[in-house]
């Protein structure tokens, strides 16, 4: 449950501008989407710190969102306990050292120990762990074979990709649209890579979240009177090397990360 008894108590707190930077039309949007645990208080630019202080903790807590994700978590972990890490390490393209499995998250070094818990000289963003302990998990080692699919092409994609489409890609366009250095910034902050333009696209990107999981973002401009487009696309190996859920929530993630950066930057709806 909430730590609020209602929205309004949640909008009082506000500075009530209706700024638009929290991607929301109102503030009090924004107090709604605090009170039913689908946004957290700190994603309100104007919030005053005294005020973060006071309520933060204790609503990331609560949050229903939050708990499953501990949950999920906790359940992996004891999966990771088990697991040989040091054989782990060929399957998914990474290496074993001093009790430590350590990967490559977009190009950056992340270990994990035997307990499943993480280790970086970065910032490790929570929506990501999970999606990633299950990759080490459940990665067979397939070679990447080079030919992109949509996600709905993946075994047991076509069941998700309605939620896969709202929540990632279309998520994503919308940060596309209005984030005019994204894709600079996926390049220099995430070693994102340009290739030649697939698709007729007019941006192509590759990321690799993960080394045997690489993600091929589409992006088509706005062009007379036609509207944006973006898609995202998978190594056609990616259903072996990581379950759907895992394919799911590593793009999912990363549109979480991204719509912060936006945030930080000011992009309002």
């Amino acid at each position: 449950m909430s730590q609020f008894a209602n929205a309004m108590e949640v909008f009082k707190l506000l500075d009530k501008s209706n700024c638009k930077k929290c991607n929301e039309k109102t503030c009090l949007a924004f107090a709604s989407k605090v009170f039913l645990g689908n946004k957290s208080l700190d994603l309100c630019p104007c919030i005053r710190q005294e005020v973060l202080d006071q309520y933060q903790g204790q609503e990331k807590k609560e949050s229903p969102i939050d708990e499953f994700r501990e949950s999920l978590l906790g359940e992996l972990k004891k999966e990771i306990a088990s697991c040989d890490l040091e054989s782990a390490a060929q399957r998914v393209g990474g290496d074993f050292s001093k009790s430590k499995l350590t990967i490559r998250i977009f190009g950056k070094q992340f270990s994990i120990d035997q307990s499943g818990n993480m280790f970086s000289d970065i910032h490790i963003n929570p929506w990501i762990v999970a999606p990633v302990l299950g990759y080490v998990l459940n990665c067979k080692g397939v070679p990447l074979t080079g030919q992109w699919v949509p996600f709905r092409e993946l075994e047991g994609g076509r069941e998700k990709n309605g939620l896969f489409v709202q929540r990632s890609e279309k998520s994503f366009k919308q940060i596309a649209d209005k984030y005019t250095n994204l894709f600079e910034d996926l390049i220099h902050l995430f070693n994102g890579k340009r290739i030649e333009n697939h698709y007729e696209s007019d941006i192509s990107l590759v990321l690799y979240p993960l080394p045997k999981l690489p993600l091929l973002i589409c992006y088509w401009k706005p062009e007379d009177g036609m509207a944006s487009d973006l898609h995202l696309f998978f190594d056609s190996s990616a259903d072996m090397n990581a379950d759907i859920d895992i394919v799911y929530g590593i793009a999912a993630g990363i549109v979480v990360m991204f719509e912060k950066i936006s945030l930080k930057h000011g992009i309002a709806n």
